[in-house]
């Protein structure tokens, strides 16, 4: 069985993180979606609430599996015989961070490949950061997030914006 993990930070998930799982999921017989923990990002929703999200715009993909983890990607995939991470590459940026990554996972662990993943046309500007100030501002997020969990990010954000 050939598996592979998708990490990230999914805070929020959106379109083109979904259509990463989407395509991925082809490609193999088990795709984890790994929410991890990211030193360097502020989050706003929980990682439970993340997960959670997730599960909603999955649960028509028999071969996802939503989890969550906050230790180094490469463990958790030796912990779970996966030897495939996937990654999303919208831009240069996304390039050299994805790069550096790369770098330190083959470091650490050689034996677990890093495929990337180009977005979709419409999904190539979507970022989580954007969808946020959107949502800040009452802009009309339906076309970057999930049917599925679009009114759980806007009532989350009414709340923070309230406090």
């Amino acid at each position: 069985m050939k598996k592979c993990v998708y990490p990230g930070s999914f805070d929020p998930f959106s379109n083109g993180h979904l259509d990463i799982v989407k395509r991925a999921s082809k490609l193999f017989d088990e795709l984890h979606i790994l929410v991890s923990y990211n030193v360097n990002k502020k989050t706003n929703f929980t990682i439970e609430e993340r997960v959670s999200m997730i599960k909603k715009c999955v649960s028509g993909l028999p071969n996802v599996v939503v989890d969550s983890y906050d230790g180094l990607v490469v463990e958790y995939s030796k912990a779970h015989q996966i030897d495939v991470i996937v990654r999303g590459l919208r831009n240069y940026n996304d390039y050299e961070n994805e790069f550096n990554l790369f770098q330190y996972n083959r470091d650490i662990s050689p034996s677990i490949e890093t495929i990337l993943l180009l977005p979709s046309t419409k999904n190539q500007f979507v970022s989580s950061s954007a969808i946020k100030e959107l949502v800040r501002f009452n802009c009309d997020i339906s076309k970057y997030v999930p049917k599925e969990i679009e009114k759980d990010i806007i009532e989350s954000f009414k709340k923070e914006i309230k406090n």
